[in-house]
C-alpha cells in the first residue's frame, strides 16, 4: 500500500508542459497544500498552441484563452505565482536553455518540493502513452533540480545554489505514496474546468474522470479520494 502523507511541504514548485497538465496531474495536492500554508509556485514551460483539433484556429488567439484560463485555475488552487516559459507545443527540448531557466526558477523559489511529471511513465495500457512534452519536461526538471540548482558551478548567473529535498513525480506507474484529497476533489474539478478551450461542449464528463481517478488512488491508500506520486527524497 502506498505510504499516506499528511504534512505538506513549506514551499513546492511544480513544473508542467502545458496550460491544464498541473490542475490534471495533481490539481487537488497543490490545493491541499496551499490551504495548508504551502507557498505554491507553477512553472508552464509550453504556450498550449496547438491545443486544439480545430483546424481553423488561430494559435496566437488560443495561446490568449488559456493564460487567461491558466489565471483562473491558479486563483481557484491558490497558487502563489505563475512563470510562463513560453515554448511551442511540440518543439520543447530539454536542452541548456530550459535547464538554465529551470535552475534559476528554482534558485529563485527556493522550493523544499518539485512536483513534476513522470518521465519514465509511457505506455497506459492498450490506448494511450504519455506525451512527449510531458516526458521531455520531467527530465527537464529532474536535471535542472540535481545536480544543476545545488552545485554552485551549474549556471552561476542563475543564482544562488538551492537543494530540493524531495521531489513527487505525478502520473507514475510506480507511485509509492499518495496525498488524502477529500477535502479539495471539487476544488481541483473547478480549477480543471476552468480550462474551457480544451473541454469540448459536454464538460461534464472530465469532472467525473477527475472524480472517479481520485477515488481510485484513494482506493489504494485506504482514504476516499487521493493522488498518487512516486516520492524521491533527496535530502533526509
Amino acid at each position: 500500500m502506498p505510504e499516506l502523507l499528511w504534512d505538506p511541504p513549506s514551499s513546492a514548485l511544480a513544473i508542467y508542459a502545458h496550460p491544464d497538465d498541473a490542475e490534471i496531474s495533481c490539481g487537488a495536492t497543490l490545493a491541499r497544500w496551499s490551504n495548508a500554508g504551502c507557498a505554491v509556485h507553477l512553472v508552464i514551460c509550453a504556450l498550449g498552441d496547438k491545443g486544439s483539433t480545430d483546424p481553423a484556429t488561430v494559435p496566437d488567439a488560443l495561446v490568449e484563452r488559456r493564460r487567461e484560463e491558466v489565471a483562473a485555475a491558479a486563483r481557484v488552487l491558490g497558487i502563489t505565482s505563475v512563470s510562463e516559459l513560453g515554448r511551442r507545443d511540440g518543439e520543447i527540448e530539454n536542452d541548456l536553455a530550459l535547464r538554465r531557466e529551470l535552475v534559476a526558477l528554482i534558485r529563485r523559489w527556493r522550493p523544499d518540493a518539485l512536483v513534476c511529471p513522470d518521465p519514465q511513465a509511457v505506455f497506459f495500457g492498450d490506448h494511450y502513452y504519455n506525451h512527449r512534452d510531458h516526458r521531455v519536461v520531467g527530465w527537464a526538471a529532474l536535471d535542472a533540480a540535481s545536480p544543476a540548482a545545488a552545485s554552485p558551478l551549474y549556471f552561476p548567473e542563475a543564482g544562488l545554489p538551492h537543494e530540493i529535498a524531495e521531489v513527487f513525480l505525478s502520473g507514475s506507474l510506480e507511485a509509492n505514496c499518495c496525498v488524502d484529497v477529500g477535502d479539495t476533489i471539487e476544488v481541483k474539478a473547478e480549477a480543471v474546468l476552468c480550462h474551457a478551450s480544451q473541454l469540448g461542449s459536454e464538460p461534464d464528463w472530465l469532472r467525473n474522470v477527475v472524480v472517479e481517478r481520485a477515488k481510485e488512488a484513494g482506493r489504494s491508500a485506504g482514504v476516499h479520494f487521493a493522488e498518487s506520486f512516486r516520492r524521491i527524497q533527496l535530502l533526509r
